[in-house]
């Protein structure tokens, strides 16, 4: 699903979160469903979603599962009231009640991530994907990991996993993840192909607009870079990645004093962000 919109089910509401993970809970009992999700949808140039699945209703579940489940639901609000050290210990008593919980596994992941335990979080999303071998919204969430961290070539087998998923409803953003991610493994046709095939889905993807408006950018096609990264400045939320995009085409384009606005606006809007070497020289 798009990240920087809540679900289109009617009795789902999104949970806030600066980078941990969110929660849509069900507002009716019919519709008991836990979803995680990576809510900063800019953060490495991905989005990461993850699977949603019903815990109270399901009458033939496991005890041992419907215990891990509200074992998570109540880390999720832990972690909504600021208390990490309790939503760990939910975790830790999840993983007693079902040692084969993903969403336990999953939420592990995010939370080492947040606190920057890279390798952590991808033993943890390692072992989501291991026990969820056919969930796409996993296996998409492992191959954002992988292809952030050096492993796009690894990264794609497993987008490609996901997208045989036929329950999984978030395909403009796995293919987006997919397209950016071939790109950094130097496969430029299925970059072209599977960025295309997202934006034909969702015109606003942020993560394919920028993914394209780079790639055409490193191409030297410095025109149809602009158009792509002027409908990504249109998609909120902005990131300093993408102003920085933005400055460098207009080096490109010769428009020095273009350029140097974007790079003015990214230290206005993101004063802890590393400055472009394009527009005013920014350091």
């Amino acid at each position: 699903m798009p990240l920087d919109r809540p679900l289109g089910s009617a009795c789902g509401r999104l949970l806030g979160g600066l980078i941990l993970s969110a929660l849509v809970l069900a507002g009716t009992a019919a519709c008991n469903r836990l979803s995680f999700i990576k809510p900063n949808m800019q953060r490495k140039g991905y989005d990461q979603t993850g699977p949603s699945y019903d815990f109270k209703n399901d009458r033939h579940a496991p005890s041992g599962a419907a215990a891990a489940s509200g074992r998570v639901l109540s880390a999720q609000r832990y972690l909504q009231a600021g208390d990490e050290a309790k939503a760990r210990d939910e975790l830790r008593q999840a993983l007693k009640f079902d040692s084969k919980s993903v969403e336990a596994y999953s939420l592990m992941a995010l939370m080492a991530e947040r606190d920057g335990k890279n390798a952590e979080a991808g033993g943890y999303y390692r072992k989501a994907a291991t026990l969820a071998p056919e969930r796409g919204a996993v296996l998409n969430n492992y191959a954002v990991w992988l292809c952030a961290n050096q492993q796009p070539g690894q990264a794609l087998g497993y987008f490609d996993r996901a997208r045989v998923d036929p329950t999984y409803a978030d395909l403009a953003v796995l293919l987006a993840n997919s397209g950016a991610c071939a790109d950094r493994a130097g496969e430029g046709e299925r970059a072209d192909r599977d960025l295309r095939q997202a934006l034909a889905l969702e015109p606003a993807n942020a993560t394919a607009l920028s993914a394209m408006a780079k790639r055409q950018l490193r191409l030297g096609k410095a025109f149809e870079a602009r158009a792509f990264s002027e409908r990504r400045l249109a998609v909120e939320p902005i990131s300093a990645e993408a102003l920085m995009t933005a400055s460098q085409i207009e080096e490109k384009l010769g428009d020095r004093a273009a350029a140097a606005r974007y790079v003015q606006r990214m230290r206005a809007e993101f004063p802890d962000a590393q400055g472009s070497e394009s527009g005013d020289g920014g350091k």
